[in-house]
């Protein structure tokens, strides 16, 4: 897993807001999350000692466990459909 560089996450945003310019969108936003989420993970593997890097992971599964319940709250299909995209919730 690469880094999240200016590119992939103007690719994310793209794939995921509609347009570039739609940061701020929720489903953007898992995107991205989950995107930083796998590469941390591979991180984690690699440097089991490196608490504050197990830190921010922890922190970032939660703000996106935030997002995907709000998601799931205001629009169930939304909701549905990221979370199939990104492969997540076998």
């Amino acid at each position: 897993m690469e880094k999240l560089t200016i590119e992939t996450k103007k690719a994310i945003i793209k794939e995921f807001g509609g347009d570039e310019a739609n940061t701020g969108s929720t489903e953007a936003q898992i995107a991205i999350f989950t995107h930083r989420i796998k590469h941390l993970t591979e991180h984690a593997k690699r440097n089991r000692k490196d608490f504050s890097n197990i830190r921010s992971l922890t922190r970032l599964v939660a703000k996106r466990r935030h997002l995907l319940s709000y998601l799931r709250d205001k629009d169930i299909e939304r909701y549905r459909s990221i979370i199939k995209q990104l492969g997540l919730r076998h």
